[in-house]
């Protein structure tokens, strides 16, 4: 049992009484299709579909999905989408108007702009409020940067960047969630993302640290957990040691923490980052605020390399995603682990039951 359907701080006794009476629409863009995504949301929806009433809606490519389906033994009804008053529980939409080839190489510009076009696609229908929640396989950003893909007159970062900029949510936050064997968990919100460890410094204000706090709130808040008590790093070693590893604790964390206590925020720090995942991990914060993409993730990875979900925060629709990369390796294999895609569903179902 993953620890995000907790309701009220205590795990429901029977998963699939816990989802019987919700329904809607959950979408998922196959990302990558030369890599794992499209056998992973294969995978979790099998497993995850007879739990809830919720409808599923794949968009990718019908035929290379059919053929995956076959080779999987999953035999999932599949159904060609025309419209959400359909009848049935599984559904291919393809954005595109022609199939893709069969043996397309790994990290081609064609996967590239396929998985573009799919993730364009499942935005627009959560924008337009036709899925309660789109779960996003994992994309090559390298291939899709080289494809020349820009929006808004910004080069492609990540597909976080690219949900904001086109829902045009200027507060958005990266969240990570994951547990352990002993269903202890993190959960772990960033105030820098995809930037170089050189430029941190430069690029780290006090309103990125008070949005990913503010943001982290929320998230409990949307959790339905019973406090939201946050930890916030440090960016120096033993978060500067007073000033004599950096003085970014000083001038810039440390003030934007005493700001949010005094608006009634429970959020402590700057904290070393070496030691307060253990705390997090142990129970005595809900969330913790990472100030940099490896800080925040390698911890986060160590514990829940296989149930890890990326959650981005702040955007006017929910959106989930697989905390792993396409896999390349074992792609084509049938040996792909889908934990991590069914906890991003979950997470999708959960928050969609607490937003209805």
């Amino acid at each position: 049992l993953h620890p995000i359907l907790l309701k009220n701080g205590v795990p429901p006794s029977n998963p699939s009484e816990f989802f019987a009476n919700m329904n809607g629409w959950i979408g998922i863009s196959l990302g990558d299709i030369t890599g794992i995504g499209p056998e992973v949301a294969l995978k979790a929806v099998a497993a995850e579909a007879k739990k809830d009433k919720f409808k599923y809606l794949f968009i990718g490519d019908e035929k290379i999905l059919e053929r995956l389906n076959q080779k999987l033994s999953l035999n999932l009804p599949l159904k060609k989408f025309s419209n959400y008053d359909d009848k049935g529980k599984f559904f291919v939409v393809q954005s595109l108007t022609t199939n893709l080839p069969k043996n397309l190489k790994q990290g081609s510009k064609i996967a590239a702009n396929t998985s573009i076009a799919w993730l364009y696609d499942g935005a627009r229908r959560c924008l337009r409020g036709e899925l309660d929640a789109l779960v996003t396989a994992p994309v090559n950003k390298k291939a899709i940067i080289r494809a020349g893909h820009e929006f808004a007159g910004q080069k492609f970062v990540g597909q976080t960047e690219f949900l904001s900029q086109l829902s045009r949510a200027k507060r958005t936050a990266m969240m990570l969630l994951g547990h352990d064997k002993k269903n202890r968990w993190l959960r772990v919100a960033l105030a820098t993302i995809h930037i170089s460890i050189k430029s941190i410094p430069k690029k780290l204000t006090a309103e990125k640290i008070s949005l990913a706090i503010e943001l982290a709130v929320q998230a409990c808040r949307d959790l339905k957990l019973p406090r939201a008590k946050i930890a916030v790093c440090g960016l120096n070693p033993h978060a500067g040691e007073g000033g004599e590893f950096g003085d970014e604790e000083i001038k810039i964390i440390s003030p934007t923490i005493s700001k949010l206590r005094k608006k009634g925020f429970d959020v402590v720090g700057p904290l070393s980052g070496d030691t307060v995942f253990h705390y997090a991990l142990r129970g005595d914060f809900d969330a913790v605020v990472a100030m940099y993409h490896d800080q925040g993730l390698a911890p986060l990875k160590a514990v829940a390399f296989d149930t890890g979900v990326n959650w981005t925060l702040g955007l006017p629709f929910i959106r989930t995603s697989p905390d792993h990369g396409t896999a390349y390796d074992i792609a084509g294999k049938g040996i792909a682990n889908p934990s991590s895609m069914i906890a991003a569903i979950r997470l999708a179902k959960q928050l969609a039951k607490n937003k209805n």
